[in-house]
């Protein structure tokens, strides 16, 4: 049996998001079937520039197939043509093309699909936005499944992505918001689907004070893990602490943990490190006193569980539905809407260590219930069957057994 997962970047070297989503369940897939993974040249989305060598190779038993890119992003067009399609009169072609200069633009990969489609079983298109998913589920909409990973942005009421959710043979969730949010807005419940989400890659090491020490940080740290930009609300992160610590003062650092694709204050009290090993970005967790989570938008956020993981509460933009309903499910932190409610919570955290740990200690138990690798490969080999393979499910532990039933 052979999968083929269809991604716009991926590699080692891509933190978070959906590219490490794909990247680990690939991997953990690996056992059951001949994983295969078609993609891009690209490493950074913006401008989308070929950066690996186009071609085959295997990585962690994952063949990973890239295509070159034909042509990076033309910014001012693309502003002008977004100001269109989502500020004005425009046509279906319109957001065509939209979609083609949103990228990554790679026919190469699409022809790759078609010529290939005989020899993989299953095609799962991860996310829903971009160039490889909206063309090529078109192409082989017998055999396809799509992890749309949705949020609700203004992208989702586009047109052109209608048949991305009414095409597929399964469609897979990563949250029971973000099926109730696709199928309100493409009223495609009719279409097979089930609620999956993913797990995360615990090093399992924990050199907390080693890693106090390296960075000289002492006192209280909020810390933030993933592309460091304007989309994952980082501006307002960085605002709001800026104006907590002008009230509050006190010995608090902000800790960023990714790329950064915006500018960052040069101050004493925020660290940004850039990107790090899985090991060090879990020292980092395990010392911090509270992980925030300031996006918007998300569909399910790896860092979330990955500080539960590690023992950690969370701050969430409660603004952000799956942010706020994952810690009222989990009980494993507190939610904000505006600055007052994030430095109160914040001051209640910070406060409180062992209200930190009843929230850090019920998150965990929530992430082992329904994130649990067991959990998430059951599901997909389940999907699996579904579509028509035959692939046999892994002899079931009674207590496997009660986190399947209540994570469905």
């Amino acid at each position: 049996m052979r999968v083929a997962f269809v991604v716009q970047r991926y590699g080692e070297e891509i933190c978070g998001g959906a590219e490490q989503h794909c990247r680990l369940v690939a991997e953990h897939l690996v056992p059951f079937v001949e994983v295969h993974v078609l993609t891009t040249c690209a490493l950074g989305h913006l401008p989308w520039d070929n950066h690996y060598p186009a071609g085959e190779t295997v990585l962690n038993g994952v063949h990973v197939h890239r295509f070159a890119l034909d042509q990076v992003r033309d910014h001012r067009a693309f502003e002008r043509l977004t100001y269109k399609v989502f500020g004005d009169v425009h046509s279906y072609l319109d957001e065509l093309a939209w979609v083609e200069m949103l990228g990554p633009h790679c026919p190469d990969l699409l022809t790759y699909i078609a010529q290939r489609r005989a020899d993989f079983d299953l095609f799962i298109f991860m996310t829903y936005q971009y160039f490889p998913t909206v063309f090529g589920v078109q192409i082989v909409p017998e055999k396809c499944a799509v992890a749309p990973l949705a949020h609700d942005d203004r992208t989702l009421y586009l047109d052109v992505y209608n048949p991305v959710f009414h095409l597929p043979r399964h469609i897979i969730y990563n949250t029971d918001t973000e099926r109730a949010m696709v199928e309100w807005r493409f009223g495609n419940a009719s279409v097979p689907n089930t609620v999956v989400g993913t797990g995360i890659h615990d090093p399992g090491t924990r050199d907390v004070v080693g890693f106090r020490a390296r960075y000289r940080l002492n006192g209280d740290i909020l810390t933030y893990v993933g592309r460091i930009e304007p989309a994952k609300g980082c501006p307002q992160l960085i605002e709001n602490f800026i104006r907590y610590k002008g009230e509050r003062g006190g010995d608090l650092t902000l800790l960023l943990i990714g790329r950064a694709e915006m500018p960052i204050p040069r101050r004493d009290d925020i660290l940004a490190l850039g990107f790090i090993s899985d090991e060090e970005k879990f020292s980092a967790l395990a010392a911090s006193t509270v992980v925030v989570l300031p996006s918007e938008t998300e569909s399910l956020s790896m860092t979330n569980l990955e500080a539960w993981t590690a023992g950690v509460p969370v701050l969430a933009n409660g603004l952000c539905q799956v942010l706020k309903d994952n810690c009222l499910k989990a009980d494993g932190g507190l939610y904000y809407t505006s600055y007052e409610e994030f430095a109160a919570c914040l001051d209640i955290l910070r406060a409180e260590p062992d209200l930190r740990q009843a929230l850090a200690e019920s998150g965990k138990r929530y992430v082992l219930a329904n994130y649990s690798w067991d959990v998430i490969i059951r599901k997909y080999l389940s999907i699996f069957r579904q579509c028509g393979m035959d692939v046999e499910l892994p002899v079931q532990s009674e207590s496997e057994s009660r986190q399947m039933v209540s994570s469905w």
